[in-house]
């Protein structure tokens, strides 16, 4: 059983965590609430990052991943995703690693989520001019016939969430079959084979989006599966929905993981090994 540290402990290490996390800018957010809601203040030094952030399990760059893929899923929170897309180039993300959680959250939350999290990591790098935030070179292809993008959809999808993914194509065939060959080609051909993110990272940041959405249970049910396929473990999958309770919430976080629980009984049951 994990025991809780004294309370000024807790706010201590927050504040410490805080400051591994933002530098000196995020004690002075905390202290711009002196006037309203020192409370506040003192909650957020002590759960998010006292006890959530400095939890093992998920390195700080792995928990950014999450937070700025929730942040532009939820679309309610600009300042805060700003803040946290500068805390993930502290941390020692590329501008193009952000630019890649941000386009992989259209998938998710679609693309005017997608264009507003551009425009906060837009003025992130703008003041941030010692970083390279020249894009990333793009994939498209343009000598690819429509069957050929279809098949390398298929592929990428099979390597991520296979029979899970597979299923839900198929569930589709008999009533929306442009869709399920949507998803395909976009989701998986366009962007899964993105380079900039590795497979591990994409899941975790699908993990997160889902979780904090609260609409796409079933859909963060496919992809808790796929980030074990690609090589993530259970405690990766758990940590990153324990911290969208911070973003999202308890009821959020709590569906998450009843998302989880099922999802690893069932690879119990069915004696599916997650990789190592």
């Amino acid at each position: 059983m994990t025991t809780s540290a004294p309370a000024t402990d807790r706010y201590e290490l927050g504040l410490e965590v805080l400051r591994q996390v933002s530098g000196p800018s995020g004690p002075a957010v905390l202290a711009g609430l002196d006037d309203i809601a020192p409370d506040l203040a003192r909650m957020t030094a002590e759960f998010a990052y006292g006890d959530i952030y400095a939890r093992p399990g998920l390195t700080l760059a792995q928990r950014q991943i999450a937070t700025v893929a929730a942040l532009t899923a939820l679309g309610n929170a600009a300042p805060q995703l700003r803040f946290h897309i500068d805390a993930a180039l502290t941390l020692g993300l590329t501008p193009a690693e952000i630019v890649e959680v941000i386009i992989h959250t259209s998938v998710y939350a679609g693309f005017p989520a997608a264009l507003n999290g551009l425009t906060a990591a837009r003025a992130a790098f703008a003041a941030r001019p010692d970083l390279d935030s020249t894009p990333a070179p793009g994939t498209h292809h343009p000598e690819e016939t429509s069957r050929q993008r279809y098949e390398r959809g298929l592929t990428q999808l099979a390597r991520i969430d296979g029979r899970a993914g597979d299923a839900v194509i198929r569930s589709l065939s008999d009533i929306a079959p442009d869709l399920g060959r949507y998803i395909v080609e976009f989701a998986f051909a366009d962007v899964y084979s993105r380079e900039g993110l590795n497979l591990r990272d994409r899941e975790l940041a699908t993990i997160a989006a889902c979780t904090a959405l609260g609409t796409a249970g079933p859909q963060l049910r496919v992809h808790l599966h796929g980030l074990l396929n690609v090589g993530g473990t259970r405690t990766q999958a758990v940590e990153t929905i324990i911290q969208m309770a911070v973003y999202a919430g308890f009821p959020a976080a709590l569906n998450g993981i009843a998302a989880a629980r099922e999802v690893f009984t069932e690879r119990d049951t069915t004696g599916v090994t997650d990789p190592a």
